[in-house]
């Protein structure tokens, strides 16, 4: 048979449970993608110093493969003495990747406000973090939610990565039920069609996210 129901039925459940774990490394790894790049962003504009390191780093980030990333912090960093978990290396080797890419998409918000704003919170006296706050933030944000959520589209599909340290996602665990029961059919259409959905669902929510910040903030 080429497409089996009842088996199909059967393994929902199991990849149910991997799809918590692909979820979940997803929303953890882009929080530390979107906070982390935003206080890169926010270094490489505070000073030519500063801001010359982080271009470095973000440049080397940015140049070298994600899977490349993720053996270093699981496989070399116990050699200094940091052991991390397998799904704690994954994931924080995807943040730290991401949030490079995101750097610049902050990075490009900041540039693209008027300088004249900044001028006019320094007439007001108002603090660097007043200015950035309440000023800065709100008209470098609207513009930037597309391509940052394009890059959390990009990261939950780099998800299957992580079953190169073992860590038992969905797309792994579809790849072990296909071994153990020589039908690989079911389980990695059942996956592509997870990818698809969930893609399309954040592709929509980040949609109306930015169609209610233009509104808000004009």
């Amino acid at each position: 048979m080429m497409w089996d129901w009842a088996f199909t039925i059967d393994i929902l459940p199991v990849l149910a449970r991997a799809a918590v774990i692909t979820v979940q490394a997803t929303a953890i790894g882009f929080v530390i993608a979107a906070l982390l790049g935003l206080v890169l962003a926010s270094i490489r504009l505070s000073s030519p110093a500063a801001g010359l390191v982080v271009a470095i780093l973000v440049e080397l980030v940015r140049s070298t493969p994600l899977l490349i990333q993720i053996f270093f912090l699981f496989f070399v960093l116990p050699k200094v003495g940091i052991v991390l978990d397998a799904f704690t290396a994954g994931v924080l080797a995807i943040g730290l990747h991401y949030a490079a890419y995101c750097s610049e998409v902050y990075r490009a918000g900041f540039e693209n406000v008027p300088r004249g704003q900044w001028e006019a919170s320094i007439a007001l006296n108002l603090s660097p973090w007043t200015t950035f706050k309440d000023i800065i933030l709100p008209q470098a944000l609207p513009p930037v939610v597309p391509a940052l959520g394009n890059y959390l589209i990009a990261l939950f599909k780099e998800t299957p990565l992580l079953s190169a340290i073992a860590v038992v996602e969905l797309m792994q665990r579809a790849k072990i039920i296909g071994s153990e029961t020589f039908r690989y059919t079911e389980p990695v259409t059942l996956v592509g069609l997870f990818f698809l959905v969930m893609s399309l669902l954040s592709a929509g929510l980040v949609r109306v996210l930015d169609g209610w910040l233009s509104r808000r903030y004009g």
